[in-house]
C-alpha cells in the first residue's frame, strides 16, 4: 500500500517480464548481470567467463526484468556432451536481487532453462551450490534435483559444495552411476574461471 492508496487497498505487484538473453542485449544487460551475480555468488568471475557462457549458450540464459527493464534475476546455463558421455545441461549461475527473493523468480528462471535443455534432448542437468546455501538447495530439490556428491573446499572462499543432478531421461541415472564409477579416481575440477 502506498500513501495515495485508499486504506486496505494493496498495490498491484509490479509486472515481471522473463526474457531470453540475446547477444544484442549485451550492452544493455551484461554490466547488470555481472553486478547482480558478483553481489550474490561467492566466486569472482571475470568478463571472459560471462562471455564464454553468453556467446555460446545465450539462448539458455534467462532474465527477469521489472516494468522499468531493471534486472531482478538471471540464470546462466549451457548444454554440451559431458566427457564423451551424456548430453549434460549445466546451470552455472543463478541470482535474484535480495529484495525480490521468495517470489518464485528463481524457480521460474531455472524452469525456463530446464525446459529449453529438455527440448534440446538433455540427458541430465547438473549444478553446484554451497553447502551453506539452504535456500538454493531447497529450490533445486523441489525441482527434482538430487544431491550426487559433496565437493570439499570447492569454492575459492574455502566453502564446500554439493553437486546436484536432475536426471531427465529414463535410465540416465544408472548410466551415469556406471560412468562415474569408472572415473572415480579422476580429480574434481574447480568451477569454470
Amino acid at each position: 500500500m502506498n500513501e495515495n492508496s485508499p486504506p486496505g487497498v494493496l498495490e498491484r505487484p509490479s509486472e515481471l517480464r522473463y526474457v531470453q538473453y540475446h547477444s544484442s542485449k549485451e550492452s544493455t544487460y551484461l554490466t547488470a548481470i555481472r553486478q547482480l551475480i558478483s553481489t550474490d555468488l561467492s566466486e569472482p568471475y571475470s568478463i571472459y567467463v560471462y562471455r564464454y557462457f553468453l556467446y555460446q549458450w545465450g539462448d539458455l540464459c534467462f532474465m527477469a526484468l521489472d516494468e522499468q527493464e531493471n534486472l531482478l534475476g538471471v540464470v546462466i546455463s549451457k548444454l554440451e556432451p559431458h566427457r564423451g558421455g551424456p548430453l549434460r545441461g549445466y546451470i552455472a549461475m543463478l541470482a535474484v536481487k535480495e529484495g525480490h527473493r521468495g517470489k518464485g523468480i528463481a524457480t521460474k528462471l531455472v524452469r525456463m532453462a530446464i525446459d529449453v535443455m529438455i527440448e534440446r534432448d538433455a540427458d541430465e542437468i547438473a549444478l553446484e551450490t554451497e553447502v551453506t546455501n539452504t535456500a538454493a538447495m531447497k529450490l533445486y530439490e523441489r525441482l527434482g534435483f538430487l544431491r550426487s556428491k559433496r565437493l570439499h573446499r570447492y569454492y575459492l572462499n574455502g566453502n564446500s559444495a554439493f553437486r546436484f543432478v536432475l536426471f531427465v531421461k529414463e535410465g540416465a541415472a544408472t548410466a551415469r552411476l556406471t560412468y562415474d564409477d569408472e572415473n572415480e579416481n579422476e580429480p574434481e575440477l574447480p568451477p569454470s574461471a
